[in-house]
C-alpha cells in the first residue's frame, strides 16, 4: 500500500514504462494534481487525520497504478493523432508528388516559417529572464523572481510542445507538472533548479533561435526560387517578359524550354515539401528529447 503520493507516482511510472513518454508525463500530472487536491480536501475535513492513513482510500477511489495505466492506454489508442500520415502510393512518382496531400509536410512548412518569430521570442525571454534572475539573487526578492522565471520556462516549454504536436504531429505533453502547494517557494525553487527538465527546456528555448533562422532561410529561399522558376515561363508566354536581361539583350526561351523550366520549378517546390517534412520529423524528435520529462 502506498503511503505517499510520490510512491504512487513512481509505481504509475513503472506501470507505464512501455507507453509514450509524453503520455506518461500527462498521466503523472493528472494523478499528482488529483491526489494532492483530494488529500488537501480530506485534511481540511479532518484536521487531525494522518495523511498516510487517508491516502490509501483516495488511491482506491482514483485507481491502482495498473488500472490507471490501462485506462490511459485505451484513451490514447482512441485519440486521433493531430496529423495522420497520408497513405503512401506504390509508384515512386506517386510517392514523390504525394507529398502535396500529406498534412505533415504542410504543417512542417508552416512551423519552419513561424520558427523565426517563436525562436526570437524564446531567446529574448530566456536571456533577459536568466540575466535578471542571476543579477538579483543577491537580494531577497531575487529568489521569488528566479522561481517565476523558471516556472515561465516550463510554461513556454509546454506551449512549444503544443505547437510541435499541432504542426509536426509528434505526441507532446498536454499537462504541466503540478508543484506541491504545501511547499514553500524556496523548496519549489530548489526542485526546479535541480530538475534536469528545467535546464533542457531552457537550452531548447535558446537553441530555437538558431534553428529558427536556419528553417526560415531554407523555406524562404527554396519556395521563392521554385515559385519564380514556375512563374517565369507564364510571364514570357502571356506578358512577353524576357526570362532574363543581359545589358540591352533580352533572353527569350523556346516553348519546349519554358515547359522544362516550369517542370523544374515544380520539382524544386516538391522537393522543398519533402525537405520540410523530413526536417519536421527530426525537429519533433529533438523537441521530444528536450521537452518531455523523464
Amino acid at each position: 500500500m502506498y503511503t505517499t503520493i510520490d510512491e504512487y507516482l513512481a509505481a504509475l511510472k513503472t506501470a507505464m514504462k512501455d507507453a509514450d513518454p509524453a503520455l506518461v508525463q500527462d498521466a503523472l500530472a493528472d494523478a499528482q494534481e488529483h491526489l494532492t487536491l483530494a488529500l488537501a480536501t480530506a485534511r481540511e475535513a479532518q484536521p487531525g487525520a494522518d495523511p498516510a492513513a487517508v491516502l490509501p482510500r483516495l488511491i482506491g477511489e482514483y485507481g491502482s497504478p495498473e488500472e490507471t495505466a490501462a485506462a490511459y492506454a485505451i484513451v490514447e489508442r482512441r485519440t486521433t493523432p493531430a496529423l495522420r500520415p497520408a497513405a503512401q502510393p506504390r509508384s515512386w512518382l506517386g510517392r514523390f508528388f504525394g507529398v502535396y496531400t500529406d498534412p505533415r509536410a504542410w504543417g512542417a512548412l508552416l512551423y519552419m516559417l513561424i520558427s523565426l518569430m517563436t525562436g526570437l521570442f524564446y531567446f529574448t525571454w530566456a536571456v533577459t529572464g536568466l540575466s535578471l534572475a542571476l543579477t538579483t539573487l543577491i537580494f531577497i526578492f531575487g529568489f521569488p523572481l528566479a522561481l517565476l522565471f523558471l516556472l515561465s520556462v516550463r510554461g513556454l516549454a509546454l506551449v512549444e510542445g503544443r505547437l510541435v504536436e499541432a504542426l509536426l504531429g509528434v505526441r507532446m505533453p498536454r499537462r504541466p507538472l503540478l508543484a506541491d502547494p504545501s511547499l514553500k517557494w524556496q523548496a519549489r525553487l530548489q526542485r526546479l533548479v535541480t530538475d534536469r527538465a528545467t535546464w533542457l527546456a531552457l537550452g531548447y528555448l535558446l537553441l530555437q533561435l538558431v534553428l529558427g533562422v536556419v528553417y526560415f532561410s531554407i523555406v524562404v529561399i527554396a519556395v521563392t526560387l521554385a515559385l519564380g522558376v514556375i512563374a517565369a515561363p507564364f510571364l514570357q508566354y502571356f506578358l512577353n517578359l524576357p526570362i532574363m536581361t543581359m545589358g540591352d539583350a533580352r533572353v527569350f526561351l523556346p516553348y519546349w524550354a519554358l515547359a522544362l523550366l516550369a517542370l523544374g520549378g515544380l520539382g524544386v517546390l516538391t522537393g522543398t515539401l519533402h525537405l520540410a517534412r523530413g526536417i519536421g520529423q527530426l525537429h519533433g524528435k529533438l523537441a521530444k528529447a528536450m521537452l518531455v520529462s523523464d
